[in-house]
């Protein structure tokens, strides 16, 4: 609300530019990292093992110490704002704008240990499900009898496993050249500011898969229930996850087509975007079937997954726009990019974590 204030109109002074960028940088780093995700793992959680008949996740206490690894580095992040000022370089943090020449004090340090910390709990939790699901399964559930939920947090996991550590070496990289004065980065030692970019989001856009795939096993849960059908084409769903996750990590480049790539790399890279909406678009179809000549009950939970398709749809199209790089030149740093973001990750994410809570556990929600 304190952005969309300082945005009503031209020359507002509401809130000094740093304090918009300290605002910025933390509503964008906690929505995705500490908000998104652990909602989502903590459904996993429970819902995992009762779907597969297991009495727990393999590790026990791995998972507790996924959880306050997490939790630690969720609270020094956010500890900036009361000891020493908030980071303000973006939740991406590119450099230049993230060394200690345009960013002074002590805010990307909270940004890149709080992070560094959170994200291995995150890659231990990652190990655990992969474990749990394939060795823990009831007798008799194959891997294609799993589920929906089951599966998307099985390749969800996968992705973890694979993205994770890019994240954890690149913030280590940064931590040395914020601390120690290396050069990985920063211009003035002739490091190179746009291998921060590419290892961020070498991370980065398998992330949105990793907060969008367990919300896609939600609302088919939620869809086929409710719908009272069996869901419409289980193994092209199954094979439409995988293919996403497959392709998640062929199209970090989009996301900087604007930075001086020769015309080759930006063609495979808008190529490899929107043959991301292939899978995409099967599943959407797959629910529209699902519901079709159904007997829909529109359940609280459900009028959160319907709300979802037309809103994720606008994200995905939006999204084929700003994967051809030569219409990116005029959408870059718009708030048509905005737009699709937040049209993606509310629909998807934020949607299906009121659906799933709701569907799993209703009494929570009964009122007087």
């Amino acid at each position: 609300m304190m952005m969309r204030v300082q945005l009503a109109a031209p020359e507002m002074e509401f809130l000094s530019g740093q304090h918009y960028n300290e605002i910025f940088t933390t509503h964008g780093t906690i929505m995705i990292i500490f908000m998104a995700m652990p909602f989502l793992i903590g459904l996993m959680n429970v819902v995992v093992p009762l779907q597969i008949g297991a009495r727990d996740v393999a590790f026990p206490f791995l998972n507790n110490l996924s959880f306050w690894t997490f939790f630690f580095g969720m609270a020094l992040f956010n500890l900036s704002f009361i000891i020493g000022g908030s980071p303000s370089a973006g939740w991406t943090s590119y450099f230049p704008l993230a060394s200690n020449d345009f960013s002074p004090g002590v805010g990307q340090n909270y940004y890149a240990l709080g992070i560094q910390l959170s994200g291995i709990g995150t890659l231990a939790t990652g190990i655990n499900f992969i474990v749990t699901i394939l060795r823990m399964r009831t007798k008799g559930m194959s891997l294609m009898k799993m589920p929906m939920f089951t599966w998307t947090v099985f390749i969800t996991s996968l992705i973890i496993v694979l993205a994770f550590p890019v994240l954890t070496v690149a913030l280590a990289m940064m931590t040395f050249d914020l601390l120690f004065g290396s050069a990985f980065f920063t211009l003035q030692g002739e490091g190179l500011d746009m291998l921060w970019a590419n290892l961020f989001w070498i991370w980065g856009h398998p992330e949105v898969y990793i907060v969008a795939l367990p919300a896609f096993g939600i609302f088919s849960e939620i869809i086929s229930t409710f719908a009272r059908k069996k869901l419409f084409g289980y193994n092209a769903m199954v094979a439409s996850i995988v293919i996403i996750s497959f392709l998640s990590f062929l199209v970090w480049v989009h996301h900087f087509f604007t930075m001086g790539n020769s015309a080759a790399v930006n063609s495979f890279f808008s190529i490899s975007t929107m043959a991301i909406s292939i899978p995409t678009g099967v599943k959407i179809f797959n629910w529209l079937f699902t519901l079709h000549k159904g007997k829909i009950r529109f359940t609280t939970p459900m009028l959160w997954s319907l709300g979802f398709i037309p809103n994720f749809v606008v994200g995905g199209v939006t999204g084929v726009m700003l994967a051809m790089a030569a219409a990116d030149y005029q959408y870059h740093n718009t708030y048509f990019l905005v737009s699709h973001f937040h049209y993606v990750l509310i629909a998807a994410t934020v949607f299906s974590c009121f659906a799933g809570l709701i569907y799993w556990y209703p009494k929570m929600f009964v009122t007087v």
